[in-house]
């Protein structure tokens, strides 16, 4: 039976897809057999991050209206054998999936994979509850700043209302110039305000952009300190005790000889 993770975020634009993509993909560089399900219907962007979008024939919403079966709807990557990705569609609302629908498919599915990762929409309306509804994990992605935060809080009460208890976070987008002038919240900061363990810290570096828009994924460069974090995510879901990275900036030369000399 595999284990299935929502990765969800209270607001868009803090990286959800982005870090559900390179989940998926560190699961499947270790040879664990992993699918990757966007559930964000009409909006759909997991497709373009992982550079499968001309690959499509056939979507979630047609598998669970009966038009295809999910084996013929998997695309399988083709830089990883072991990961595989089932679009959802583009021509319909959320409203035309339940949370019961998701729960079956999964179900048929789960003696197939090791890991199911379901990319949550943004928010806590309709499919936000659908894409909760089949998880035994949940990954709450958000970043170091107020509006981000009160709304991922939002999105843990709910997740707390619908008794799923194994939460975890990961705060993106870490600035650590900005973290060392106190003017972003540190991740000791968040740790208080949220109350959730942490699971990773994604630095924010231009090469996750880069990449993004290239349709890679960011874990393979693990020369860039966000691939680092993104490794060592997965490792930690992998029952690995991993260190987290030393994000704070080091000194330069300039700051080491006046500190000498002070």
């Amino acid at each position: 039976m595999s284990k299935i993770i929502v990765i969800t975020s209270g607001k868009g634009g803090v990286g959800k897809t982005t870090s559900a993509a390179n989940i998926g993909m560190g699961l499947a560089l270790e040879q664990k057999k992993t699918l990757l399900i966007d559930t964000d219907t009409g909006l759909r962007n997991l497709d373009l991050i992982l550079g499968l979008e001309n690959m499509i024939c056939y979507t979630l919403v047609d598998v669970v209206k009966g038009k295809a079966n999910w084996q013929n709807a998997l695309i399988k990557h083709p830089q990883c054998a072991s990961l595989f990705l089932l679009p959802t569609s583009q021509k319909y609302d959320k409203s035309v999936l339940t949370g019961d629908d998701l729960k079956k498919l999964c179900l048929e599915m789960s003696s197939s994979f090791d890991y199911i990762i379901i990319d949550c929409p943004a928010g806590i309306e309709q499919g936000f509850q659908t894409a909760i509804a089949a998880a035994d994990i949940a990954i709450v992605v958000t970043m170091p700043e107020m509006a981000a935060l009160r709304d991922a809080d939002k999105i843990i009460g709910e997740l707390n209302r619908c008794n799923l208890e194994d939460i975890k976070l990961i705060i993106n987008r870490i600035r650590p110039a900005m973290v060392q002038n106190g003017d972003m919240l540190s991740i000791e900061d968040v740790k208080e305000i949220l109350g959730v363990d942490v699971l990773g810290e994604i630095p924010d570096e231009e090469t996750v952009i880069k990449c993004t828009n290239q349709g890679e994924t960011i874990i393979s460069k693990k020369n860039t300190q966000a691939g680092q974090a993104f490794h060592n995510i997965t490792q930690r879901l992998l029952g690995q005790k991993v260190p987290f990275l030393d994000l704070h900036l080091q000194p330069t030369l300039l700051q080491k000889l006046k500190h000498l000399f002070h």
